[in-house]
């Protein structure tokens, strides 16, 4: 049996982080709200010996085995949505579905144009010095109508097998997400979506024959980020596939750290510890212990009662679906990018059912946490290495792979130095690093993400990229950021190996911002230049071609 959460898993979280001194936070929600009262935000007890305190680097290299790469959500950027055989997604039909529902009205219907790009975006991996890439598949590109019986779109898997191929060619191993978020817009239509127990099957059918397109070539895959009907193609994957592919199938799981604002107050330490049982346990419980957390289908079920229902609303296991889904991967995937406090906050029943009236709790910030431009994100390392910890010891050892890590650019600022994300970089991986110290089982870092793209439906505000795109240019070109040049250091170093060498990679990525932002700031007058190639000199050379044809009739007339 799995332990409590505040049993073995915190006591090692404490065990394993040093205190830091009071901080003040205010409410994490789209307004800021003004300080609502102090917080300790110390966890009992000192640090491990030889782990150094919060925010001091850890001079050493990671280990040998761990994949470091960055990752890219392909489905706005895998090419044209209505081309080359595609089927329609959710998100198409979402984002053509009218205004309001998207910053900017923006579709994905471009976005970076990486489906012609292919070949460019990975000299930028190259570039980045990376050793794997984590992307994912457009399931409705494979499958216009999103069942196999009915047409499987050749151009789709000619394209992924190409593209794989291209970056085994580069020794860049390949991890595969099966589905992020794109339904074909088909089985929403037909069947209502996840809504419907059938998307098991046919979600199945289409890992089956992602396995079988490109497994002999990728050995490992993520069925979900943040998941539906997972188990079955874990299942499909371990009788048909693994003994002749040898890959492995994990699931990826996105969770912030949640601390109490009071340590001594068991009502905060338990507000959230129901924090990260509804956000990480949610899934992953499951998946490691047969079931959902406890503490979910008590609040569940006891709110659903007091809201009349016969039955909870969350769902209940059978014996065998219990037997079926547990031990159902490979690795644990987790996507960290921030962390909040937690303080108690009951909600009554009548408000109606929702996940926030559910967990009974309130998240805050605290002002003083670095704000890198999006509302809910804020630059907080020490979390990092926490939440490591408490997946490590509650889901007893398993191999840990980050899918997703990363910093937004601020809000209207397209300049290329991006010294907030570089920070970011540097503080999340040397907590990474501590975690590893603390016996954590990490096996793989991916940064987040390799361009900016079309991030749902924030539209193009938010920007992750190591690489900036000009949306605004029909060519999409990309220019580097100084975070380009500083991740690169990490991963060909391995890690952090001293202080004076980790400085003057800072330094150094700033002094490629100055060409850089001349490159980007010249763009409109090269993009004008390209209109005047591409319309003005093919009009003069078609004028220059008629009027030495008319000449030559005249000459010709003449003779006659």
């Amino acid at each position: 049996m799995v332990p409590r959460v505040r049993g073995a898993s915190w006591a090692s979280v404490h065990r394993a982080v040093p205190e830091w001194g009071k901080a003040r936070c205010h409410e994490a929600s789209a307004i800021c709200h003004p300080l609502v009262g102090a917080a300790s935000g110390v966890w009992a007890g000192g640090h491990q010996e030889g782990i150094p305190r919060r925010g001091l680097l850890l001079l050493r290299n990671l280990p040998t085995w761990i994949l470091l790469g960055c990752g890219q959500l392909r489905l706005p950027d895998g090419g044209p949505w209505d081309q080359d055989g595609k089927g329609p997604s959710i998100w198409d039909a979402f984002t053509h579905s009218g205004k309001g529902k998207v910053l900017g009205e923006e579709t994905a219907d471009v976005a970076c144009n990486g489906y012609y790009r292919v070949q460019e975006d990975i000299v930028l991996l190259r570039e980045l010095h990376v050793n794997h890439y984590r992307f994912s598949l457009s399931w409705p590109r494979l499958l216009p109508t999103g069942v196999r019986g009915d047409q499987v779109n050749e151009k789709g898997i000619k394209f992924y097998s190409d593209f794989i191929d291209a970056l085994l060619k580069s020794n860049i191993t390949p991890i595969v997400t099966l589905h992020h978020w794109d339904l074909p817009q088909l089985l929403q239509v037909k069947y209502g979506g996840w809504q419907n127990a059938s998307m098991t099957n046919y979600f199945s059918d289409y890992a089956n024959l992602c396995f079988e397109a490109f497994g002999d070539r990728v050995k490992y895959w993520v069925t979900f980020s943040d998941p539906r009907a997972h188990a079955q193609a874990w299942h499909s994957y371990n009788s048909t596939w693994r003994s002749r592919q040898q890959g492995l199938v994990g699931i990826s799981l996105n969770c912030d750290w949640a601390e109490p604002v009071d340590t001594n107050n068991p009502k905060d330490i338990e507000a959230a510890e129901r924090y990260l049982q509804f956000c990480l346990g949610w899934f992953a419980n499951p998946i490691y212990a047969g079931d959902y957390p406890q503490v979910m289908k008590e609040r569940i079920g006891r709110k659903s009662a007091e809201q009349g229902l016969d039955v909870s609303r969350l769902p209940v296991f059978s014996l065998q679906e219990k037997g079926y889904i547990k031990g159902t991967s490979d690795f644990l995937g987790l996507g960290h990018f921030t962390t909040r406090y937690i303080t108690e906050r009951n909600y009554p029943s009548r408000l109606g059912p929702s996940y926030q009236n559910d967990r009974d709790l309130v998240e805050l910030v605290d002002p003083n946490w670095p704000d890198l431009g999006s509302q809910w994100l804020h630059s907080v390392p020490w979390g990092f290495r926490r939440l490591l910890n408490f997946a490590q010891t509650l889901y007893g050892d398993p191999p840990i792979y980050v899918m997703e890590n990363g910093a937004s650019q601020k809000l209207h600022c397209t300049q290329l130095c991006d010294k907030w994300r570089i920070k970011y970089l540097k503080g999340y991986i040397n907590e990474m690093l501590k975690a590893i110290k603390d016996g954590a089982n990490i096996k793989g870092y991916t940064s987040w993400s390799l361009l900016d793209q079309f991030e749902w439906e924030k539209g193009y505000s938010n920007r992750y990229g190591f690489y900036y795109v000009d949306f605004n240019n029909r060519n999409k070109p990309r220019y580097p950021k100084a975070s380009v040049q500083y991740y690169k250091k990490i991963v060909t170093a391995n890690g952090f190996p001293n202080r004076r060498e980790v400085e003057s990679w800072y330094f150094k990525a700033l002094e490629t911002c100055s060409i850089n932002n001349q490159m980007l700031a010249a763009e409109p007058l090269l993009s004008h230049m390209q209109m005047v190639t591409e319309i003005v000199v093919p009009t003069v050379c078609t004028l220059c071609v008629l009027i030495a044809a008319v000449l030559l009739m005249f000459l010709l007339g003449s003779q006659n």
